[in-house]
């Protein structure tokens, strides 16, 4: 994208829903941002019940920079649709109700986008919490046990380059609209789809580790279960629309859940005799799984920081998102997404 000069006009667009306690912090760090050019907010908001849209109503009222798409059906991926197609500038930014930028976010990821001719240019999420259980679920968000493999979760990270996906993107509006936005019918995955179809019709998704995004965590295990179950579902009904073409490192979580169910199924078999021999031997090596993976989170807690329980808590938190991010990719890829992660509706 050859961008004029002086700075282009950015639109940030936020699908928002049940965000009380974030949406201000968020939409503060985009009104700081240090750029030259003409912005505007445009957030698409769901209907709330947590006392969000009050604060969105105060928000647009003291800057008139803040407009409101309104997004009745609640889906991420329909808001951010109305709020793109609501966008009066040449430059997208999207942003979550859980993040916060940089101050130098926009200005170098504008940059980014004019110097390496990308479609979509994404950064790193920095994953940061409170105190207790937050703080321990972003630990396990930054480690690379946790979600390794894509480089928009190593904090370390830094080369550039071309990317599978970006995380959350500055984009190209013009190219975004060419291939018709975001895919309405997803709930969860969104983001990867669309830098998927970017990648397939010939543009560059490109990789800036000096783009730093701040994101909050969901702060509860039960939110976080539901939140990974939820992006599991939607990941395997991804599987089954594009097969092969998604990454390898998918497939490990439903394969390490599998292998817990085998163990399940051969602890009785073993325990009472009714298969001994070199069957019983053969049979015995699903325990390599657990055994192995067991290793690697007393690894992951012992790289991690503060006290035992800290630590133990970053363990738990790897664990979590793993077997419930596992357990709902093999619904999504046996019995597709369906109304079965309607969990996912209640925060943006």
């Amino acid at each position: 994208m050859a961008l004029p000069d002086p700075a282009p006009g950015v639109s940030y667009v936020m699908p928002v829903l049940n965000e009380v306690a974030y949406i201000a912090d968020a939409v503060g760090s985009v009104l700081r941002q240090e750029y030259d050019g003409p912005v505007e907010v445009i957030l698409a908001l769901g209907p709330s019940t947590d006392g969000t849209a009050d604060v969105v109503a105060g928000l647009v009222a003291a800057d008139p920079r803040i407009r409101i798409v309104e997004n009745p059906g609640m889906d991420i991926p329909i808001g951010l649709n109305l709020a793109i197609e609501a966008a009066r500038y040449p430059v997208i930014v999207r942003v979550d109700a859980h993040t916060e930028l940089a101050p130098d976010y926009t200005a170098r990821g504008v940059e980014t986008l004019a110097r390496t001719g990308a479609a979509s240019v994404g950064g790193v999420m920095a994953a940061v919490g409170k105190p207790g259980v937050q703080a321990a679920i972003a630990r396990a968000y930054n480690s690379r046990f946790g979600l390794g493999g894509a480089s928009y979760h190593d904090d370390d990270a830094v080369e550039e380059g071309p990317a599978e996906s970006a995380y959350l993107g500055v984009m190209d509006a013009a190219v975004l609209r060419e291939i018709g936005g975001y895919d309405g019918s997803l709930r969860r995955g969104e983001d990867w789809e669309l830098n998927f179809r970017l990648r397939s019709q010939g543009h560059l998704v490109w990789f800036d580790p000096a783009l730093q995004v701040r994101y909050w965590p969901r702060s509860t295990w039960g939110a976080l279960t539901r939140q990974f179950w939820a992006t599991g579902v939607w990941r395997g009904e991804l599987v089954r629309r594009l097969g092969g073409r998604n990454s390898l490192r998918y497939f490990a979580p439903p394969l390490f859940v599998l292998d817990l169910v085998l163990c399940v199924i051969a602890a009785p078999l073993l325990l009472t005799g009714l298969v001994s021999g070199w069957v019983a031997w053969v049979l015995a090596l699903v325990y390599l799984g657990p055994v192995l993976y067991l290793a690697l989170l007393a690894f992951a807690a012992l790289r991690s920081q503060g006290g035992l329980l800290d630590r133990l808590r970053v363990a738990y938190a790897i664990a979590v998102m793993h077997v419930s991010w596992g357990s709902g990719f093999i619904v999504g890829v046996t019995r597709g997404a369906g109304d079965a992660v309607d969990t996912s509706r209640t925060e943006s």
